[in-house]
Order: structure tokens, then sequence, then C-alpha cells
């Protein structure tokens, strides 16, 4: 039965756990035929992206576990003239190092760069998601069982409809037919707060309108600090509407489309 990889980027809390057991299970261990001995540095099969976001004081830093997507259709696949590149029943794909030629055709090929050229053995090399282990016993691969968070699982495609529901994929793979599905991958927020200067005080339960163009995207009401955050929007140049009784309408703009913001403290003037 094919099997898949979920990635919860909001269980994720950056431990590299899942970084250092790879690191660990495939240094300076040849598991052939799966693969050849990882090289201690310049090779992460599973690698932890991480991502600082906003501005003071609205900062948040973002994990993302990247490995080989394993993927259906693959780019890399298709690149090898040698055939090195072996499907399995459960749906991973592995490059055999006594077949591999060392053309590094594959190394280009692949969008999330996630396959490495070994250049002391000649070979390419990247994620086996840990068969040498599943073929003898284990139910995961490492990554899987050292998180502490299940922030990563390995589970029969048929039992996670739920969980794939609402699932993405890494930026430029979605045409490949991955198997590593992802949720809560980061994408933008508009954070600020709202302020009655005159008085010298926050402005607390006022309506906040994310807008883009004539269309309400979001609402919510400020704090007991007067502060909003609308997280988890789409890349677009928003507005921003806060509005209050006794309090003049203001707008402010929130262009998102390349980075997260927090557009400062908004001024409300009394009416």
């Amino acid at each position: 039965m094919s099997k898949v990889f979920i990635v919860d980027i909001a269980k994720c809390n950056g431990c590299y756990g899942c970084q250092i057991a790879c690191k660990d299970e495939h240094c300076e261990t040849d598991w052939r035929p799966y693969a050849a001995s990882q090289p201690d540095i310049g090779q992460f099969w599973m690698r932890v992206d991480e991502k600082t976001r906003g501005q003071i004081p609205v900062v948040r830093v973002s994990y993302t576990p990247t490995f080989c997507a394993h993927c259906a259709d693959a780019p890399c696949e298709a690149a090898c003239a040698e055939g090195a590149f072996k499907r399995r029943d459960d749906g991973l794909l592995l490059i055999d190092p006594d077949i591999c030629s060392g053309c590094g055709s594959c190394v280009k090929s692949c969008p999330q760069g996630s396959i490495y050229f070994n250049d002391e053995l000649g070979l390419a090399q990247k994620c086996t998601g840990c068969a040498h282990l599943l073929d003898n016993g284990w139910q995961v691969p490492r990554c899987v069982d050292v998180c502490s968070h299940d922030a990563i699982l390995y589970m029969e495609e048929s039992e996670v409809a739920d969980l794939l529901a609402d699932a993405e994929f890494i930026e430029g793979l979605a045409g490949f037919g991955p198997r590593v599905y992802y949720r809560n991958l980061p994408k933008r927020f508009v954070a600020g707060s709202a302020i009655d200067f005159v008085a010298d005080e926050v402005v607390i339960g006022a309506k906040v309108l994310l807008l883009d163009g004539a269309d309400r995207v979001a609402e919510q009401t400020t704090d007991w600090y007067g502060d909003f955050k609308f997280d988890q929007v789409a890349p677009a140049d928003y507005r921003v509407a806060i509005e209050m009784d006794g309090y003049a309408r203001k707008e402010a703009s929130a262009d998102v489309r390349e980075i997260d913001l927090f557009i400062g403290e908004i001024g409300l003037d009394k009416v």
C-alpha cells in the first residue's frame, strides 16, 4: 500500500530533532543497496528551513521540515539516464548507489534542492525514507519516530483523507505528484494596534476589517491591548480599516505580497 508523509508546520517548534536523527542514522553508515553513507557536512537529507517573519514588536519564526517528496512523476528520475532511481511499492523513491554514474543531472532537476552530490563517492544522494529500517520491522522513518510533537507523520494514504483535505505542497512541486503533504504552511500576517493618542490609551474592542479592494477578507476586534492580527492570509496588497463608536473610521495600507507586516500604531480621532 502506498504511504505518504504529512508535515504539520503548526506543530513544529524548531527543535531540529528530525534533522539530527537523519544525520545520526545515515552518517558514517553504509546502508547499501538503499544508500551509501551521508557525509557529515554539506548534506541534509532532512533539513529544517527557518524563516524570521514580521517586524519588531510582532515577529514570528516559522520552521519547515524539508526533504525529498518522493514524487510520483519525479523530474529527478526522468533526468537519470542510467535508471538509478528505483520506485518501491510503498511509494518511496530511492537512488541505487551501485548504479548512479555521478552525472549530477538529477541534482540540478530537483525543484526544492533535496538531492545532493557526494564529491568523495561521486554519487547523487537523498532521503530514502529510512527504507532499510522499514524493511526490518520499523513502522516509520527516524525523523517521524523522533518527533515529539507529531509534526511529521508517515501513514497509509487511504487512512488520512481528513488530514489531506486542507493539505498543500511545497511551492514548485504540485505538478510532480509529491508524496509529502504539508498542513499550515506559513502564509502572511497583518498586525497592528489601535491607539487614541490624545487620551494616551489603547482602543479596546474596535472593529478591524481586512479589505482586498471592495471585498472583506476578514474581520476581528482589537484585544485588551488594542492589538489585532490577521494570520494565515494570502499574499496581497490589502487595506486595514478600523471602526469604533465615537471615532472616525481610519484606514491604512497593508501590502503583504512579499513580507509579513506589522503596520504599527494607528491613531484614531474622536468625533
